[in-house]
């Protein structure tokens, strides 16, 4: 199987095994769920991925397949190379089918996940004394007096995600030596936390804190008897051990005092019974300070954490949910952002007059797209930039996912300028064409645009019905990836690195000769390769045919700001995240403008140095007067240049909007500044134009909003997208892939894989 192809396991969790007369096997019952596997695949992670998927320990998990065409035999997963093993016996098939069991072994509890599959209780396994200390998910236990509900909900349910109501927890022994004497000097504030009879707390939810605290500082487990909002009893979880708590709300008021109190344990403390009591919100409460200062908190950092400072043993998923959990506490919810849309829309109009902010909803009213781009984008592009647009997608990797669509444009010193975006639930023709007529009423103009973005998703035709006299430039960068991905025959990987060397090199010729020469070269290397070429509208994509003006911008990678912005605000709530976006274009704004208070020349830096390269190649060259503003320059070549129509046959001065140097030495010659045949759009007058306006902060982003508006009125939820299990995969460009480095295989000297995966039947096998 060649390296990074993907295989579709089919995980089946909780089912039995029946056979028939024939020993064949046949799985009835359980769950199954769905994931992508490759070769480059970790055992390890390929069993955590299941085990959070089914919520079951690592340990005890059996991973079990079946040969192709083999009903009979189960085959063990024990190792990486069992697993690269299974995928390349199914290298035929699409899917494969995986059978994850449980083994009957005695519970570790050092190697326990602590998940709803996981648990046990000291009347069901005797835990040994110096097992580490292990924390489970705070969630209900068949046996209590009281179902109370989950102290974490997702946000899909309409529940408030705050109000934290802990069930029972189970008991685990406390380390002993070093570890536990860290642990009691971390906790030893909390040993007072409960004082006795009279002790008054301002809700329930900081009594139940106060009183985890104080049983983690105590190493004792309880369990909850009852458990509401005005009344909580809670008593030893050690069968027959006196201690017991209740206490109640005082009348009239919101206040929690504890009535009844017995402090003494008959248990047999930390020896036996005792244990912590620990939840996601308890490790959410303690690392939210923490990930206030640290936003990348890791949850292997907050493991080792907590290990180190309250000896308890936490797994990955446990930190990962307390950190989503005080995430959320810190951030605001995510369903309550979406809900904040309309009037958030209303106040980035009202904040920033002549903005343009709008969203859509399905007929669900879960949230469709939104976008946004402020007063000030659109008036310096329409005052200072070059009429040239960069049309881009990027990823979210935030819980709901969704692609966030990106128009920049290019100042006058070649660098990116937003000018609008937006976040939609998919990546969609129809939602391209949204975009599209959006930023078309925000523009607000009728002088001809040049786009330069991808021939796909619906651009082709949405960009020219749009936008009156429009030039659709296609984007090189995904050009060359549909030219790779097009290509049937078997090219190495020097072969592949000369096409796109003449692909991009025929793609910025200026003249016909040129990029005739290029693709000629491209034909010796590749018939098929050569009429891709032909086929792909050359008009669209080389500077020798295109008619629009791209001065010299064939890709559209201008967007890749927006993906270094999202990219550290991709975990925010949705309007959180657009307000870091706005936050970074007012300060993009603000020092860009005051840089430019420091140049004292006529073009920007980058311009300038331009110039000054066209400049010094000048004393080569001859010029002569032809007629009228025509001259001829000669050097290596023979050029004319038409001084009154700002054009040069070398089509350098077209292309960029700079004088080539065949012009400049002709304007050298008749005693006038190159300056003066500069584009506007590259003098400093022009770039403090762009940046001349400035972008306001959003009130009340943060807080509940109220408006009596028909668009406030509207109802917005969560879109159903949901972001998958797994790392998600990164963004990767035709080019880069090109100039990877190959794999050859030691064995058949093939391409493209190596020994361990090559198809080569030997004896191991």
């Amino acid at each position: 199987m060649m390296s990074g192809k993907k295989i579709i396991a089919i995980c089946q969790f909780g089912g039995v095994f029946d056979t028939d007369k024939d020993g064949m096997m046949i799985y009835r019952g359980g769950d199954a769920h769905a994931i992508d596997i490759d070769d480059e695949m970790k055992f390890s992670e390929f069993k955590i991925e299941v085990a959070e998927m089914f919520s079951c320990s690592i340990n005890p998990m059996s991973i079990k397949y079946f040969l192709p065409g083999n009903k009979k035999t189960l085959i063990t997963v024990s190792n990486d190379k069992d697993l690269k093993r299974m995928i390349k016996f199914h290298d035929d098939c699409a899917t494969v089918d995986i059978y994850v069991m449980t083994e009957d072994v005695a519970p570790d509890a050092s190697n326990m996940l602590g998940s709803r599959s996981s648990r046990t209780t000291l009347s069901e396994a005797v835990i040994p004394i110096d097992a580490p200390l292990d924390v489970v998910d705070d969630t209900d236990h068949p046996d209590d007096h009281f179902v109370a509900p989950l102290d974490i909900v997702d946000d899909a349910a309409n529940i408030d995600s705050h109000i934290d109501v802990p069930n029972e927890i189970v008991p685990v022994l406390p380390l002993t030596g070093s570890n536990d004497e860290k642990h009691m000097k971390a906790t030893q504030e909390w040993q007072n936390s409960i004082t006795g009879v009279g002790q008054r707390f301002n809700s329930v939810h900081e009594f139940r804190e106060a009183l985890r605290k104080y049983a983690i500082a105590h190493q004792f487990a309880f369990r909850y008897k009852k458990n509401d909002s005005h009344r909580v009893t809670v008593k030893c979880k050690a069968e027959g051990c006196p201690w017991r708590i209740h206490a109640s709300r005082l009348s009239t008021t919101q206040l929690i005092c504890i009535k009844k109190m017995n402090s003494t344990h008959t248990c047999e403390g930390a020896v036996v019974t005792t244990g912590y009591q620990a939840t996601r919100s308890w490790v959410a409460s303690i690392i939210k300070e923490k990930l206030k200062v640290s936003p990348n908190y890791k949850p292997k950092d907050i493991v080792d954490d907590i290990k180190k400072e309250y000896g308890i043993q936490l797994n990955y998923f446990q930190a990962w949910r307390g950190k989503e959990i005080a995430k959320e506490q810190l951030q605001g919810s995510y369903r309550e952002a979406y809900s904040q849309l309309p009037i958030f829309c209303e106040k980035i109009m009202e904040s920033n007059p002549g903005s343009l902010a709008t969203f859509t909803t399905k007929e669900d009213s879960s949230f469709h797209r939104l976008f946004v781009s402020f007063y000030a984008s659109l008036y310096g592009f329409q005052q200072g930039c070059r009429p040239l647009l960069f049309l881009d997608s990027i990823a979210l990797k935030s819980k709901y996912q969704g692609m966030l669509l990106a128009a920049t444009a290019a100042d006058g010193d070649d660098e990116v300028f937003p000018v609008a975006f937006a976040v939609i639930d998919a990546e969609t023709d129809d939602n391209w064409r949204w975009f599209l007529l959006q930023l078309k009423s925000a523009l607000l103009t009728s002088n001809s645009i040049t786009f330069v973005a991808d021939r796909r998703k619906g651009l082709k035709e949405s960009i020219l019905e749009i936008f009156d006299n429009a030039y659709h430039g296609y984007c090189l960068q995904y050009l060359t990836e549909e030219l790779i991905r097009d290509l049937k025959g078997q090219f190495s990987h020097e072969v592949k690195r000369l096409l796109v060397e003449d692909f991009y090199t025929a793609a910025y010729a200026p003249k016909l000769e040129a990029f005739q020469r290029c693709i000629d070269s491209i034909k010796i290397i590749s018939l098929e390769a050569y009429n891709w070429v032909i086929q792909s509208n050359p008009n669209n994509w080389t500077n020798a045919f295109f008619r629009g003006s791209r001065y010299n911008h064939l890709t559209c990678n201008f967007g890749e700001i927006f993906y270094s912005w999202a990219a550290d605000a991709h975990e925010l709530p949705i309007t959180q995240m657009v307000d870091v976006i706005r936050s970074k274009i007012m300060e993009l704004i603000f020092t860009r403008l005051a840089e430019s208070d420091q140049w004292l020349s006529r073009l920007t830096p980058s311009m300038e140095a331009k110039l000054e390269r066209e400049s010094l190649k000048v004393h080569s060259l001859q010029v002569l007067v032809l007629t009228g503003g025509t001259f001829e320059v000669r050097g290596d070549t023979i050029e004319v240049v038409d001084i009154d129509h700002w054009d040069c046959s070398c089509k350098g001065w077209q292309l960029t909007g700079l004088p080539c140097c065949h012009a400049i030495a002709v304007i050298g010659c008749i005693g006038r500044s190159p300056y003066d045949y500069c584009s506007r759009y590259f003098t400093v007058e022009s770039y403090r134009l762009t940046y001349s306006e400035s972008i306001h902060p959003v009130s009340n982003v943060d807080m509940p909003l109220q408006n009596d508006s028909s668009q406030g009125a509207v109802t917005v939820t969560p879109p159903p997208t949901r972001r998958p299990p797994g790392r998600p995969t990164k963004k990767r460009y035709g080019l880069q892939e090109v100039s990877k480095r190959q794999l050859q295989c030691s064995r058949c000297k093939g391409i493209g894989h190596n020994k361990s995966t090559c198809k080569e039947v030997t004896a191991e096998w």
